[in-house]
C-alpha cells in the first residue's frame, strides 16, 4: 500500500485543519514524492515549509499543479468550483482530483458544471474527522487515525483512480467506505449538520437573553459538551448548510416534531412518555458508545 504513493506528487490545495493534517500525515511517513501545498496566506504557507511538513509551496494553482499525480481539494464547500476552474486549464488526464467536502451533490454539480460531467479521474470524498478548532495550527498527524472516510465515486468513475484516493486514506490509518452521494448527504445531514445547526443554535438563543452572562457563568459540563461544536469555524459551516439545506431541513423537521412531542409531554406532566423517551434514548446512545469504543480497539 505505501508504495502506491511512492514518487508520486501530491498538490493539496487549502491547508488547513483538514489539508494541513494530510499534510502532516504524508510527511511523517515519507511515503510520497512530493507534497506541494497551494493557499492564499503564505505566512501559514512559509510556516509548513518550516515545520517539514510540505516541500513547497504556491499561491497559485496553475504554478504547480500541471504534472501532480493527486490533487486534493480541501478548501470551503463553496469555493471548489472556482478551484476546479482553475484546475481544469492545467492538470492532464493522468492527474488524480479528490475533495474533503462535507457535501457531495453540491460537489458533484460543481464538476459538472465546470467539465460537463464529472471526469473519470475525479473521485469526491469525505473524511469523517475533524474539531471544533480550524487552521494549519489546528491539523495534527493522527487526525485521521481510526477515523472513516468516505468515497463516492460515480458510474464512470476510473478504478485506478479510485484506488490510488483509497490507498491515500488508508496511509494515513484512516477506514475507507464507497456510498452512493445521496446516501452520504443524507447520513451526514441527521449526524453532523443537524447536531451543529442545533448547538449553533441553542448558544446563540441564549447569547441573545437579557442575563446571558449569569446564564453561561452558571453552565455545568453538560452544557459545554453538546455546545462545543459551536465553536467550530462560521464560514465553513455556511456553506455546508448552503450547500446541504435540503437534506438538513428534511431531518430537522424530523427532530422538530419530536421536540413537540416532548414538549406536550412535559406541559401535561406525561411521565410514561418522557421514560420511554429517555430510556430509548439512553439504549441508543450506549449502543452508539459500545460500537465506538470497539472500532477504536481493533
Amino acid at each position: 500500500m505505501s508504495d502506491t504513493l511512492k514518487n508520486k506528487k501530491i498538490v493539496i490545495i487549502g491547508l488547513g485543519l483538514i489539508g494541513g493534517s494530510i499534510a502532516r500525515g504524508l510527511s511523517s511517513l515519507q511515503l510520497a514524492g512530493e507534497i506541494v501545498a497551494v493557499g492564499r496566506n503564505e505566512a501559514v504557507l512559509q510556516q509548513a515549509k518550516n515545520d517539514g511538513v510540505i516541500s513547497s509551496f504556491s499561491t497559485n494553482i496553475k504554478d504547480v499543479a500541471a504534472d501532480a499525480d493527486i490533487v486534493v481539494i480541501a478548501v470551503p464547500s463553496l469555493t471548489v468550483e472556482n478551484t476546479l476552474l482553475e484546475l481544469k486549464s492545467v492538470v492532464s488526464e493522468n492527474t488524480v482530483i479528490t475533495d474533503v467536502a462535507s457535501v457531495k451533490n453540491a460537489i458533484v454539480e460543481a464538476a459538472v458544471n465546470v467539465f460537463g460531467e464529472v471526469p473519470e479521474n475525479f473521485v469526491p470524498g469525505h473524511p469523517i474527522a475533524g474539531s471544533e478548532h480550524s487552521g494549519y495550527s489546528a491539523s495534527t498527524v493522527e487526525l485521521f487515525q481510526g477515523k472513516k472516510v468516505i468515497l463516492t465515486p460515480m458510474e464512470n468513475t476510473a478504478a485506478d483512480a479510485v484506488s490510488l484516493v483509497t490507498a491515500l486514506w488508508q496511509v494515513l490509518g484512516a477506514e475507507v467506505i464507497n456510498m452512493p452521494v445521496d446516501r452520504h448527504d443524507e447520513i451526514l445531514a441527521a449526524t453532523s449538520h443537524l447536531p451543529h445547526l442545533l448547538a449553533f443554535a441553542l448558544v446563540d438563543t441564549l447569547s441573545q437573553q437579557g442575563e446571558s452572562e449569569e446564564i453561561f457563568r452558571y453552565a455545568a459540563g453538560g452544557f459545554r459538551d453538546f455546545t462545543r461544536i459551536a465553536s467550530s469555524d462560521p464560514q465553513m459551516w455556511h456553506d455546508i448548510f448552503m450547500a446541504n439545506g435540503e437534506a438538513t431541513v428534511k431531518a430537522l423537521d424530523s427532530y422538530m416534531q419530536d421536540l413537540e412531542r416532548l414538549r406536550a409531554a412535559v406541559l401535561s406532566k406525561n411521565s410514561e412518555e418522557l421514560m420511554t423517551t429517555f430510556k430509548r434514548a439512553k439504549v441508543s446512545r450506549d449502543k452508539f458508545l459500545e460500537l465506538f469504543e470497539n472500532r477504536s480497539t481493533e
